[in-house]
């Protein structure tokens, strides 16, 4: 992190993703946030969303309204256009995974995406691919057959 004419720059992330505004996840949760606040659940419960620009104004119309990157937020809202924000965690096409089953189960979001809370900028912390699901499904006594997260003809 740097500072500079009263602002925080952040490291650009590893694997290249560059996000549209900063954001910290550090910052957000410190004040009291909750991961399930800004990342809801929609049905079928497979994917995590990403927060409306609106949430996000609900308390940035009176908290740092002079970022350029607020204001940038402040536009899109207004304009009813969502961020593109980048992804950092892909799960492959031939793979599926419901968020709403492993939350159930008692995943947390570090264990699939590490030390977000003390992140200000997201990274790809925790790598994944069969082996690991594989091992933490194991480790979790959860079913491990191929049709669990892959379709017959994948």
């Amino acid at each position: 992190m740097l500072q500079a004419a009263g602002l925080l720059l952040l490291a650009a992330p590893l694997y290249g993703q560059t996000q549209p505004i900063p954001y910290s996840h550090k910052t957000h949760l410190a004040l009291g946030l909750e991961c399930g606040a800004c990342h809801k659940n929609a049905d079928p419960g497979e994917f995590m969303g990403f927060p409306a620009e609106g949430f996000c104004m609900s308390c940035h119309q009176a908290i740092k309204t002079e970022s350029p990157h607020i204001q940038k937020l402040a536009a899109a809202a207004k304009a009813g256009e969502p961020i593109q924000w980048e992804r950092v965690y892909q799960i492959a096409p031939y793979v599926y995974f419901s968020h709403r089953v492993h939350t159930k189960a008692g995943a947390t979001c570090e264990t699939c995406h590490g030390p977000v809370r003390e992140r200000d900028v997201i990274t790809k912390d925790v790598e994944h691919n069969m082996r690991s699901c594989m091992a933490c499904h194991k480790e979790k006594h959860a079913p491990n057959a191929c049709g669990s997260c892959h379709e017959e003809n994948f």
